[in-house]
């Protein structure tokens, strides 16, 4: 049996930058608070706990003197991961006197801006449609640049849902946008449709919102996954691009596993002439697929 992981998989570069910022000012010894998890992979949290990252809601760090949090408050210091949030967050905190780290990915910032001025510029009867998961981080800071006056939608059936009901408007302007992880072919689908229920073009404009990342790696996970006879796929519960790599993995090889850790692994899954290939979401760590590797190799 031979393994092999995939060389695109990993931490996407935003979550690179945060993960790395997190370790530096832990390394020189002060406190340091998540706003939510930093990754969505309990591995990779679970050593960054050990490193001293606390991760907290946005009820601890609004409560005047939040009973959760340890330490003087004068040297509290709150990351914004990621993933991003919205300006009340910001103002939240400096109300409560949190020093901020900000580590928002730029490619959400570039996103969280132009959503910003579609709705100045298309003020007061412009719409803010955004391809996303609903509650997801990314999606809520999204949302909360226009003060939450957006409509989310998940899928195409939900689009059609908002058109139907009146939630969106076909008559007036419709800016889209969609969350940085989602499925590339997914929100093609979606824009060609809303393009075909727009017959004045000029009330359309679709926004490439996708991390260019990302895109990518749906084709390259694709091939990896109908090169080799079974693929374990390695992603943390919580993690949305997770479910949408391991999903496409599994449509192009049924001999698709997901798991969280090399514990979850199961010797039936595998025959001794497999050729197994190990890939991950973009918030799971390398080490983790390494580890998961080394597992299967064990296994026979």
């Amino acid at each position: 049996m031979t393994v092999e992981i995939d060389r695109n998989s990993g931490f996407c570069g935003g979550v690179i930058r945060a993960i790395d910022g997190a370790e530096k000012f832990l390394a020189e010894g002060g406190p340091l608070y998540s706003l939510g998890a930093i990754v969505h992979n309990e591995s990779e949290l679970a050593r960054l706990r050990a490193k001293g990252l606390v991760t907290v809601s946005l009820d601890d760090i609004s409560s005047p003197s939040p009973e959760s949090l340890s330490g003087d408050a004068s040297r509290r210091t709150l990351l914004i991961r990621a993933h991003g949030e919205p300006p009340e967050t910001y103002r939240i905190a400096k109300e409560r006197g949190w020093k901020v780290v900000d580590f928002t990915c730029p490619v959400v910032l570039k996103i969280q801006k132009s959503i910003r001025e579609a709705r100045e510029r298309n003020a007061p009867d412009g719409q803010i449609v955004i391809f996303g998961k609903i509650g997801h981080a990314e999606v809520l800071g999204l949302v909360g640049q226009v003060g939450g006056d957006a409509t989310v939608v998940e899928n195409l059936a939900q689009l059609k849902e908002a058109i139907a009901s009146g939630t969106i408007d076909l008559g007036r302007h419709v800016d889209i946008f969609s969350q940085t992880t989602k499925s590339p072919v997914e929100y093609e689908e979606i824009c060609s449709y809303l393009s075909s229920r727009i017959a004045d073009k000029a009330l359309l404009s679709i926004h490439n919102t996708i991390c260019r990342q990302v895109a990518s790696r749906h084709k390259e996970l694709a091939e990896f996954a109908r090169s080799h006879d079974v693929v374990v796929f390695v992603s943390g519960k919580e993690s949305s691009n997770g479910r949408v790599l391991s999903e496409l993995c599994r449509s192009v090889n049924p001999r698709t596993y997901k798991v969280g850790s090399a514990s979850e692994l199961d010797s039936s899954w595998f025959r001794p002439e497999d050729n197994v290939g190990v890939c991950g979401a973009t918030s799971t760590p390398k080490w983790l697929l390494e580890e998961v590797a080394v597992q299967i190799k064990n296994l026979h």
